[in-house]
C-alpha cells in the first residue's frame, strides 16, 4: 500500500492548520547578585518600572531602578529560595491586587493572598497597587461626618468622610486605640473599613482581628497585614493595597475608611529598601522622594462629585514620635500632607485623661463641615471652656487667692475634663454625646463633685437609653437642638441630678 505525495502534503496542511500554540512575548534576565531583598538582573531591557516580575519558584518581584545595563527589584517573597544565575521573566503588567467585597471579613497579605486559614479569596476583580489620585474637578467639599464614638474628637476635632486625618504621638498612648474605636462604631453606618498593620508582630495583628470579631466589626473590615516578619517590600507596599481595596469602593459610591498603623514604619521601610537600591540617602538618611512617598498615597483619598458617584475614601494615617518630636522630619512631612491631627500627649495619659487628646495642638482643617447642627452648637463652647481652663490651670498653682469667677471657670474646666474621659472600645453614640456635652458646658453638672463625674456621665447615658428614649430618638431625627428639646433635655437632667448619688449624702 502507498501514499502519495498529494495525501502526505494534504495531511501536513491540516496538521499545520490545526497547530495552535500560545504565541508568548516575555523578556528575560538573568539574576547577577542578590542579598537583601534586592536582585540585580541582566538583560531586561523592555522591562517598566514597577513591573512585575516572575522569579523561579514561583516568587514575585517589582521592578523599580531602571538602569543603563541593569535593573534592581524587590523580591517579594523568600528570597532564599532564588539564586544568582536564575532566570527572571517580565510579565508585560503591573503589580496588581485583588478587590471586592470577597475580601470583606478577610485578613490579606500585601499581595492580597488570604492569611486567616478561611479559604480562597474568591475575587475576580483586580486593580493595580499604584494609582493616580482623583483630580481637583471630580471631588467635592467634606460635610459628611465620620462619627469615631469618642466624645473629645466628635466634639472639638471631627473627622469628615472624604479627609485625611492624622493620628500623631508616642508609642503605647492610645493611637491605635483611637482608630480601632473609629472602626467599631462603623457597626450600621454604612461606612467600609480597611486595617493596614505595616512591620507589627504578627501577635498583634492577631490581636486585632479577634477583638474586631468579637465587637462585629469585622464582617465590614478588611485588614491587610505586612508583619515585622515579613519581607520589607511587602511592608512598603501594603498601604498601597489597602488603598486601593478602598478605593474599589470610593468608585462604586460607597463610603470606605482606611487606616495606616503606622506610616513612620513605612518610611523605615522604604528607607531600608532605598538603601539597598543604592540610591543617594538625604535628610536622616532618607532618601529624597521620601515626601512623594506618603502623598501620593494619601491624596488618594477624597469625596467625589455626584457625577463621579459620590463615594468617599477617608485615611487616618498614624505616626509614632520620638520624645512627643513632632518637628521630626516624617511627622512634619504627614503632618503638611493632612488635613489636621489628632495630637496625643504622653503627660495627659499618664495623668489618667484618655484618650489623651491634646486640645491645643489638634486641630481639623475641615471643622463644623463635618459636625450635625446639634454637635456645632454645644462643641464651640467646649473648646472654649477647655482652652481658658487650661490656660487658668497652669496661673492657678502659683496662688490660692482667687476670685470667684476663677475658681468657678476651673471648677467648670475640671469637671468637663472629667466627662470627656472614656474607657477603650466604649464608643457612644453621636446623640448621647450631645446631650452630655450640652449638660456640662451649661453648667448643669457643676454641683456634681468631680471625681463623681465620669460615673455621672455613664449612668446618665444608662438612663438615656432606658427612660428618655424619646429624647434620644427626637435627636437623632433632628440632628439639631430647638427650643423644645433643649427644654426636655434640662428637664431629663434635672429628674436624673435628683436621684444621683454624689457619695455626699
Amino acid at each position: 500500500m502507498s501514499i502519495s505525495s498529494a495525501e502526505i502534503s494534504q495531511i501536513i496542511q491540516q496538521r499545520i492548520k490545526d497547530f495552535e500554540a500560545p504565541v508568548v512575548a516575555a523578556d528575560a534576565g538573568v539574576i547577577t547578585a542578590l542579598g537583601d531583598g534586592i536582585a540585580q538582573i541582566y538583560g531586561l531591557s523592555g522591562v517598566m518600572a514597577g513591573e512585575l516580575l516572575e522569579f523561579p519558584h514561583q516568587v514575585v518581584g517589582m521592578a523599580l531602578n531602571l538602569e543603563e545595563d541593569q535593573v534592581r527589584a524587590i523580591v517579594m517573597g523568600r528570597s532564599d529560595e532564588i539564586k544568582e544565575g536564575d532566570e527572571v521573566r517580565t510579565t508585560g503588567r503591573v503589580v496588581e491586587v485583588p478587590v471586592g467585597r470577597e475580601l470583606l471579613g478577610r485578613v490579606v497579605s500585601a499581595l492580597g493572598e488570604p492569611l486567616d486559614g478561611k479559604g480562597e479569596l474568591g475575587a475576580t476583580a483586580m486593580l493595580p497597587l499604584e494609582r493616580v489620585a482623583p483630580g481637583v474637578i471630580v471631588r467635592q467639599p467634606v460635610d459628611t461626618p465620620v462619627q469615631t464614638g469618642i466624645k473629645a474628637i466628635d466634639a472639638m476635632i471631627p473627622i469628615g468622610r472624604g479627609q485625611r486625618e492624622l493620628i500623631i504621638g508616642d508609642r503605647q498612648i492610645g493611637k491605635t486605640a483611637i482608630a480601632l474605636d473609629t472602626i467599631i462604631n462603623q457597626k450600621g453606618q454604612n461606612l467600609t473599613c480597611i486595617y493596614v498593620a505595616i512591620g507589627q508582630n504578627a501577635a498583634s495583628v492577631a490581636r486585632v482581628a479577634a477583638l474586631l470579631e468579637e465587637q462585629g466589626a469585622l464582617e465590614y473590615t478588611v485588614i491587610v497585614s505586612a508583619t515585622a516578619a515579613d519581607p520589607v517590600a511587602l511592608q512598603y507596599l501594603a498601604p498601597y493595597t489597602g488603598c486601593t481595596i478602598g478605593e474599589w469602593f470610593m468608585e462604586r459610591g460607597e463610603d470606605a475608611l482606611v487606616v495606616y498603623d503606622d506610616l513612620s514604619k513605612h518610611a523605615w521601610a522604604y528607607r531600608e529598601i532605598s538603601l539597598a537600591l543604592r540610591r543617594p540617602p538625604g535628610r536622616e538618611a532618607y532618601p529624597g522622594d521620601v515626601f512623594y512617598l506618603h502623598s501620593r498615597l494619601l491624596e488618594r483619598a477624597a469625596r467625589l462629585g455626584e457625577e463621579a458617584g459620590g463615594g468617599s475614601l477617608t485615611a487616618l494615617p498614624i505616626i509614632e514620635t520620638q520624645a512627643n518630636d513632632v518637628s521630626a522630619y516624617i511627622p512634619t512631612n504627614v503632618i503638611s500632607i493632612t488635613d489636621g491631627q489628632i495630637y496625643l500627649e504622653g503627660d495627659l495619659f499618664y495623668a489618667g485623661n484618655r484618650p489623651a487628646v491634646s486640645v491645643g495642638l489638634s486641630v481639623s482643617r475641615v471643622g463644623g463641615s463635618a459636625q450635625i447642627r446639634a454637635m456645632r452648637q454645644v462643641a464651640g463652647r467646649l473648646r472654649l471652656d477647655l482652652a481658658q481652663y487650661r490656660a487658668l490651670a497652669s496661673f492657678a498653682q502659683f496662688s490660692s487667692d482667687l476670685d470667684k469667677a476663677t475658681r468657678d471657670q476651673l471648677e467648670r474646666g475640671q469637671r468637663l475634663t472629667e466627662l470627656l474621659k472614656q474607657d477603650q472600645y466604649q464608643p457612644v453614640p453621636v446623640a448621647q454625646q450631645v446631650m452630655v456635652i450640652y449638660a456640662g458646658v451649661n453648667g448643669l453638672i457643676d454641683q456634681i463633685p468631680v471625681d463623681r463625674v465620669s460615673a455621672w456621665e455613664q449612668q446618665f447615658r444608662r438612663y438615656l437609653s432606658h427612660e428618655q428614649q424619646e429624647l434620644e430618638a427626637a435627636l437623632t431625627e433632628k440632628r439639631a437642638l430647638d427650643e423644645e428639646l433643649e427644654r426636655r433635655l434640662r428637664d431629663a437632667v434635672a429628674a436624673f441630678n435628683q436621684g444621683f448619688d454624689t457619695g455626699q449624702g
